[in-house]
This record gives structure tokens, sequence and C-alpha cells, in this order.
């Protein structure tokens, strides 16, 4: 393969991570592409550059390839097999349980410091859940910090548990969605990330996307331009 384009890189690093529960590491990726290890890293570091991956620094190797993470997170997938998967945040998790296309579990604790709680996916649905998912950090700032972002999106069973949370830790409310509002927006925005030609969404999609579902508070706000979101 002379050159690596980012559309089936990112199909590869997501089907493998799919398939195995893990990222290929850069060695397996040139041996996949018939290139060096090199050529890799450059491809793996332009797919970064348009947040198609996050990369642990100083190895070039996968950490984040939304909406899974190689890294252990709050977010337990589990199918019926056994097979795991962890999720980046509750936006990530459904993400990724939609991808998946298959009867699991979502396992995850409330506001991260509380009681667990698991969400069920049959049938190709979110079976019904009281649940709600806070998105803190405004859509402006999310790649300032991705990683730190994600940590924030987190499952709760109340308004008044957000509140509490959002004092104890001396953060902004942001916008509240009920699970099943963002299991179908994330359904909407990971769905074709699988494809080989897969591109990650512009500003003005990512805008669209949002609008579709409702999501038009100022957490949801993007510069009207700018470069993928």
């Amino acid at each position: 393969m002379t050159g690596i384009d980012a559309g089936p890189l990112h199909h590869h690093i997501l089907t493998e991570l799919i398939r195995n529960g893990f990222a290929p590491s850069v060695a397996e990726m040139a041996t996949w592409s018939d290139s060096d290890e090199a050529a890799v890293r450059v491809a793996l570091r332009a797919l970064a550059a348009e947040h198609g991956v996050v990369l642990h620094p100083g190895s070039d190797e996968v950490w984040i390839i939304h909406p899974f993470s190689t890294a252990p997170t709050p977010f337990l997938l589990r199918d019926l097999d056994g097979m795991e998967w962890w999720g980046n945040c509750a936006w990530c998790a459904l993400g990724a349980a939609a991808l998946l296309d298959r009867e699991l579990s979502i396992t995850t604790t409330l506001g991260a410091n509380a009681g667990q709680v698991t969400l069920h996916v049959r049938d190709g649905q979110l079976r019904a859940s009281d649940l709600l998912v806070h998105f803190p950090v405004p859509m402006s700032k999310a790649w300032d910090n991705v990683v730190y972002t994600c940590s924030t999106m987190l499952v709760f069973d109340s308004e008044s548990a957000v509140d509490q949370w959002c004092r104890r830790h001396r953060l902004a409310r942001g916008d509240v969605l009920p699970v099943l509002a963002a299991w179908e927006f994330a359904r909407d925005w990971y769905g074709r990330h699988l494809s080989p030609d897969w591109r990650k969404w512009t500003v003005g999609q990512a805008r669209k996307l949002f609008e579709r579902h409702g999501l038009t508070g100022p957490i949801w706000q993007l510069p009207e331009a700018g470069e993928r979101f």
C-alpha cells in the first residue's frame, strides 16, 4: 500500500478493536498496510490532527478511537459472550453499543462516585430507563482536552444529583438529557464510524446533527467556521 488514507486506517483500527477488544499496535498496522512503522506514525498523527484518534504521547499507539477507549474507564460494555470494551463517557458508551449491534450491557457508576447501574441493549434498542446524562463541557471547548471532556460526561439518577455533583466538584452545570434521548443522539452521531470511507464530522455537519436532536442550548453552540469536530 502506498500511502495510508485516513478512512481505511480508521476502519481498520475500529474493526480490529471491536473484534479483539484492543487496538492494533503500530507494528501490526505496518504489516496490515504493507508499509513501515514511520509511515504508520505519520498517518496516525494526521488522523489525530482531525480528531479521528487520540494517541499515547511519546509512542503513537492508539489510546482512544471514539467511541472506544483502550484504557479502563467507568463505562464497561460486555456482550453475551463475555467480550468487553470501554467507552470514554456516557455519550461514547451509548455510541459504542450502537456500533457493536448486539445484545450487551453497559455498566457504570452514578457520577463516577456513587452506586453502580447497568443499562441493557436488546434487539438494537436501549431498554427503558429513567437515568440522565450530563454534558458539562461546552462543545466549543470539547477538544481542548478531550480526555477530560469525556471523563465528565456521566450518568445520574436525578437532576438534583447533577446539581449536588456540580457543587461538590466545583463544575458548572451543563445540559442534561434523558438517557434514551442521549441514545438516539449517540446512534446518529456514531452511526457511520464503521464506514471504510469515514471522515470526521465538519463543524457545520456537527451543528446540524445537534439541531436535529434538539441540542441548541449554550453547551451545544459551535463556531460558525472551523475544522472538523
